[in-house]
């Protein structure tokens, strides 16, 4: 009986982790692994860093090699060949060897392609200057840095505002350069809600990064050997920006001209359609990582979200599949995090533009809380949480904040993966330090806040609600429970205040048939005052969603 013969397409995160999983599972598959490319088993969400030189060599982001992976897996990996056909009938592929120019055929059971994505090049008149880069390999990197270095490069435009373009625009601003960030959605990360990316605008802008939002880019100027700017047109009509180094940065696509040659189904993402293994739609055609369709594990609808630990998951999946074993890919939330400068910004499960998309109706809270106590150095972060008022279930969380993050947002894309309810969030058992953590943790206060609002007696109203019902012509009656020292730094506007320890004697002044909200700096105060308001019978009384600080940050986005 012949060995099983696995041929693998692409050689970064999903490819790799297809050989080297079916290889555990059996000594005796022949496994190939064709990559056009130089490198392999790379590390592409660290490129901006070495550009930046907090990685100070580029072969720390390609610690393995193919002789390392024929010793230890008896993989074959041949770079420098690009396949550039697939037969499914004949199960045969056909290569190119790069390097010589030669062809030659090869021959299959199972065939996985692990294409991954293309970045999307716009079609600018000057795309194609030198000077001119999209950010998707290690010699990308290294061509960046090159250029940058060789010709003393002083600006830079990042066109858009997604995570490699904030990446970028970080790195080039460590580096020095004066950065200019042109994106044409109004806020940065379009994958965040509004509210929360534009507390990634006040970064960008804090580390005096030239953000242009609402603007294109509409030509890319320069001389034959070189770019030297850019034309944008914005809002404030057309402009022209000098730059030395242009990266677009504007998105990637799925991968699937290979996928379709051999006939299989494209999903309505855009990527490859799979099942829980990794199948296509073409017997013995296998599709993994970025160039094929997830589904999310909330709402079981098919998403494409391109992450390295997706890749990793479903090309492991694979491996084990296509060799006898038992492994399905569960779906995904999009859990992700990226540096901004001082901030880590990270999320998981659906916004609650998502949310609302899907059809859910929303308790939406913002909580700012620090992430272990202040006299300790804490921080404060603002956890956005969004759940489904009907059942309870936390449908997701964003994330913003120095420090704390990251354990944050892992710790509720676990609570999500296992169907939470909010209130199941204050009963975890989480560590606790004053060094690491708050004795009640902000995640526990999330649980809390958002058990109240929906099982409770203490509903919240975000900063965009009541500014729409305001503008919609609602009388909302606004309270202020501050201080007047705090309450002289900034306030809502058309807001009384009357401080806490005077609420009780002076609730006479409010009407208690209006809709009223009550706020604080951050939350926990207006809770305590909806709470006397309503036990004085007050029916209709909202908590403002992240307080004072909150509405300044919505309000002054």
């Amino acid at each position: 009986m012949n060995p099983l013969k696995i041929v693998v397409v692409g050689s970064v995160a999903a490819g790799t982790s297809v050989a080297a999983k079916a290889r555990r599972n059996t000594e005796t598959a022949q496994i190939t692994v064709y990559e056009r490319g130089d490198e392999i088993s790379y590390s592409g969400c660290g490129l901006p860093y070495y550009v930046g030189g907090d990685v100070e060599q580029i072969r720390a982001l390609t610690p393995r090699s193919p002789a390392w992976f024929k010793a230890r897996y008896d993989v074959d990996i041949r770079t420098g060949h690009e396949v550039v056909s697939v037969d499914a009938r004949a199960r045969r592929v056909t290569v190119k060897d790069l390097a010589g120019g030669e062809t030659f055929q090869d021959t299959y059971d199972e065939l996985v392609l692990a294409t991954g994505v293309a970045p999307v090049v716009p079609p600018i008149p000057g795309v194609g200057l030198p000077g001119v880069f999209t950010v998707r390999t290690p010699s990308d990197a290294a061509a960046i840095r090159g250029w940058i270095e060789e010709r003393k490069v002083t600006r830079a435009v990042v066109v858009g505002a997604g995570y490699i373009g904030l990446e970028m625009a970080e790195q080039l601003a460590h580096r020095g350069l004066a950065v200019t960030v042109v994106e044409a959605l109004d806020h940065a990360m379009a994958r965040m809600d509004a509210d929360m990316s534009a507390r990634v605008d006040a970064e960008l802008r804090k580390h005096d990064v030239d953000l242009r939002l609402a603007t294109r880019v509409t030509a890319i100027n320069g001389a034959p050997r070189a770019v030297t700017g850019v034309t944008v047109a914005g809002p404030d009509g057309e402009a022209s920006v000098e730059a030395g180094l242009v990266i677009a940065a504007v998105g990637v696509r799925p991968n699937v001209d290979l996928a379709l040659q051999a006939g299989a189904r494209v999903g309505q993402t855009g990527a490859v359609a799979v099942d829980r293994v990794g199948r296509t739609s073409v017997d013995h055609v296998w599709a993994v990582g970025d160039v094929a369709e997830s589904f999310h594990l909330i709402t079981g609808r098919p998403t494409w979200v391109p992450l390295g630990s997706t890749a990793n998951k479903t090309g492991r999946v694979a491996g084990d599949a296509i060799t006898g074993g038992r492994l399905e890919h569960r779906g995904i939330l999009g859990t992700s995090i990226v540096r901004v400068f001082d901030l880590a910004v990270a999320q998981t499960g659906l916004t609650q533009t998502q949310a609302e998309a899907a059809g859910y109706d929303v308790e939406v809270l913002h909580n700012i809380k620090p992430d272990r106590p202040e006299y300790l150095g804490g921080k404060s972060m603002v956890i956005k949480a969004v759940a489904d008022r009907a059942t309870g279930r936390l449908l997701g969380a964003q994330a913003i904040g120095p420090s704390g993050v990251d354990k944050r947002i892992d710790v509720l894309a676990t609570a999500i993966t296992f169907g939470a309810d909010v209130a199941d969030l204050f009963h975890l058992d989480l560590a606790y330090s004053p060094t690491y953590a708050t004795t009640k943790d902000p995640v526990h206060y999330t649980g809390m806040a958002l058990d109240g609002a929906i099982h409770g007696h203490a509903p919240l109203m975000t900063p965009a609600d009541l500014a729409a019902r305001r503008a919609a012509g609602e009388r909302i009656q606004v309270v202020d429970v501050r201080s007047a020292k705090d309450r002289a730094k900034s306030r809502v506007a058309d807001s009384v205040h009357i401080p806490l320890d005077q609420l009780r004697e002076r609730s006479g002044e409010l009407d208690p048939a209006l809709v009223t909200v009550t706020y604080c700096n951050k939350g926990v105060t207006g809770n305590a005052g909806q709470n006397v308001l309503r036990n004085l019978g007050f029916e209709r009384v909202y908590n403002l969603s992240g307080g004072n600080q909150n509405w300044q940050a919505y309000t002054n986005a």
